[in-house]
């Protein structure tokens, strides 16, 4: 279903616009056909589109090329469970099956935390979470992903561990996976450390990682390396660049826009090593919050950058 760089063909961008308008009408619809599990699908996701609602977001995307989507749940963007109504969730689906995008991943924003009440909201937005996976799609691969806050690794392991194992209990009930995403400065901020929180609640089914190697770079862990050491418990990648700040800190990038991360390779290893999931290209806060960041250029550019990289590497998309 993938274009060149920029635009779909004048009848596909026809097709998609009928599409858009028809889910109005008729809201119900078949879930997306399966894809096949011999490609890796390339997809957006909508945390660095604020801005623009979900129901104009999913044809821009597949007009543009894209094959996959992830939404963003957490709390303030707009497809929120709080924010999907049921005439919504509908929408949503109907659209999603006409401009033939797999929804690969929602992402939340829960973090383990040492007060009850949090927990418990946490664990309530892990339900709501799964629930609108449900809603909008009969897609088994899709994931609930979120990274697990900040503070010191041996002080925190042992709360992530019994926090996390509340919500694959939950996210299991519904047939999704949770994912949860080592961070740049987080508590667990290393493949090595996700690793452990799945060995010690016996590796369930339905609890994998993200990888991200641009929270990797640049303290000193390999490219190469990390993709060994997590691809096989890896459900989601999602891609973005990072470059060094003058300061002595790190800017996070549009991927394939510094050629500082060989994404190429990394596609390559990946698929060389199994997986078969979404490259998802992430655009970081410290982009969108940016005066006179244009979402609609970022979801071109990251497209442009990232179908070429595929490309190299020599691995298959969906048609």
């Amino acid at each position: 279903m993938h274009s060149s760089f920029d635009f779909a063909s004048p009848s596909r961008r026809q097709f998609i616009a009928t599409a858009a308008l028809a889910c109005v009408a008729s809201p119900n619809a078949r879930a997306a056909p399966a894809e096949p599990r011999n490609t890796m699908t390339l997809g957006f996701s909508t945390y660095g589109a604020r801005g623009i609602t979900t129901e104009h977001v999913l044809p821009i995307l597949s007009v543009t090329g894209y094959d996959a989507v992830e939404l963003t749940a957490t709390n303030g963007f707009d497809a929120a469970p709080e924010n999907m109504s049921t005439m919504r969730r509908r929408q949503t689906r109907r659209i999603l099956y006409d401009t033939e995008l797999v929804l690969t991943s929602l992402m939340e924003h829960t973090v383990p935390s040492v007060d009850a009440t949090i927990n418990t909201g946490n664990l309530k937005r892990i339900e709501a979470a799964s629930e609108l996976v449900r809603d909008l799609t009969d897609n088994k691969h899709c994931v609930i992903q979120t990274v697990l806050g900040g503070g010191d690794w041996d002080k925190r392991k042992h709360l992530l561990v019994a926090e996390v194992g509340k919500w694959v209990e939950v996210t299991a009930k519904y047939d999704v996976t949770c994912c949860i995403k080592p961070h740049r400065g987080g508590g667990m901020s290393n493949p090595e450390q996700a690793l452990w929180i799945l060995q010690q609640l016996g590796n369930p089914q339905r609890l994998r990682m993200v990888y991200d190697f641009s929270h990797y770079i640049y303290t000193g862990l390999e490219l190469r390396r990390t993709v060994e050491q997590a691809v096989s418990k890896t459900a989601h990648v999602a891609v973005k660049d990072t470059i060094k700040d003058p300061k002595g800190g790190y800017q996070f990038k549009l991927p394939g826009s510094t050629g500082v991360i060989d994404f190429a390779m990394l596609i390559k290893l990946l698929f060389q090593g199994g997986y078969r999931g979404d490259i998802s290209c992430e655009v970081s806060s410290m982009l969108w919050r940016q005066t006179g960041y244009d979402p609609r250029q970022a979801i071109r550019t990251c497209y442009k950058n990232m179908s070429l990289a595929f490309e190299k590497a020599g691995v298959p998309r969906p048609e």
